[in-house]
């Protein structure tokens, strides 16, 4: 195997794939560390600045073949541990901004609220073509060319902020299930990348997803765009509850390059919280209980964002105030304004918050981002 990427916590490990083989298992210092179907694994939980050695072997139904020869790598000294540079505040703000029309604030991408860092536009559509992805302005927004919605990016890029294609969302589905599809999203997802000079992707799937074939297309991806690739997710509630669901997988095979997951704690029924202690949406005990999963899971601080809706129009259940969001972050980063759940320790690194949409925060007054988004950026 070649080493890839390293963080402080994790190593990456590429290789060639070797014919016949359904599957290889990974051997970190003599011992079974993984087990992949694709040609690349990401190993975490692993000690900072500290070199691990590691060894890959080929498997099908005959058996296991002889281990590779060992390659070594060393993890990062920093403890920061997250995704890489990409220009991306320490604490930041994400949006989704509506390429439609629903009965919220239409705005033009330049009429996105400051207090936003990273706008996700709402949303690529898929093509007949398994795992292609496509972007289609739509016109109720009142551009007058695709050009000017490419200068509104551009725009807002010079004014410090990311602009991201989110894809999936309620309808748009997006099947990435072979080694083709993941070729197909990768190579659509980087000529949408250079065609509009989106800084990276959003992935808001919510039907489901294979983490083996997503984590293959979000690499391929990956080093295409190169490493200021901005990468985020929201998963729905019930696709973070363990490490063990492919949401979860996905985010850590990818935490080297992964920025943020900005989960939806709305449209959620009763979850429970990293004390295996059952939450309603609606509190702020739903979300720091939730996030200690993620928090305490493998995931980096600076890669869990809380997501909620800017308005009580913005989903159909689970909006909550937005103080409560800033309790929330409070609770996690500092130990303070807690519920009843206390987080065992504190975690100052926690990314931000997230909402749906920047729309429905225009339609209530800015309301959301204007209490959430200082108080954000004003964290430890």
């Amino acid at each position: 195997p070649a080493v890839g990427a390293t963080t402080s916590s994790s190593v990456t490990l590429n290789w060639n794939a070797v014919d016949g083989a359904t599957g290889y298992t990974v051997y970190q210092d003599g011992t079974k560390a993984l087990s992949v179907q694709g040609t690349s694994a990401t190993v975490t939980g692993l000690a900072a600045a500290t070199s691990y050695e590691f060894r890959v072997s080929a498997v099908n139904g005959a058996g296991e073949s002889a281990k590779s020869a060992p390659v070594t790598a060393t993890t990062d000294r920093t403890g920061d541990g997250g995704g890489p540079d990409t220009g991306v505040p320490k604490h930041a703000l994400t949006g989704y901004w509506q390429n439609f029309d629903n009965g919220a604030r239409v705005q033009k991408l330049r009429e996105v609220q400051d207090q936003y860092d990273i706008i996700a536009v709402s949303f690529a559509d898929s093509t007949a073509n398994t795992g292609e992805i496509t972007f289609n302005l739509d016109p109720a927004l009142g551009y007058s060319s695709v050009q000017e919605f490419k200068d509104d990016i551009a725009a807002k890029q010079a004014g410090g902020k990311k602009v991201i294609v989110s894809v999936g969302g309620e309808k748009g589905n997006v099947i990435v299930n072979d080694s083709a599809s993941a070729a197909r999203f990768a190579d659509s997802a980087h000529r949408l990348m250079r065609e509009y000079g989106f800084d990276g992707v959003d992935i808001d799937l919510e039907h489901g997803i294979n983490s083996t074939w997503l984590t293959q297309a979000l690499r391929s991806l990956s080093a295409k765009a190169g490493p200021s690739m901005v990468l985020t997710m929201a998963p729905q509630t019930i696709d973070m509850q363990s490490t063990s669901t492919e949401y979860f997988k996905l985010a850590l095979n990818v935490k080297d390059i992964l920025t943020v997951v900005n989960m939806q704690y709305y449209n959620s029924g009763s979850m429970l919280g990293c004390d295996n202690k059952v939450y309603s949406q609606g509190s702020v005990d739903f979300l720091t209980a939730l996030a200690c999963i993620q928090l305490e899971g493998g995931l980096d601080p600076s890669q869990v964002g809380l997501g909620t809706p800017a308005s009580t129009r913005g989903a159909g259940s689970g909006y909550v105030d937005p103080s409560v969001v800033n309790a929330a972050l409070d609770c996690l980063a500092r130990g303070t304004n807690c519920g009843s759940f206390k987080p065992a320790r504190t975690y100052p690194g926690i990314r931000g918050a997230m909402t749906w949409s920047t729309n429905w925060d225009a339609l209530n007054g800015d309301r959301w981002s204007n209490t959430v988004g200082p108080h954000v950026h004003a964290l430890p």
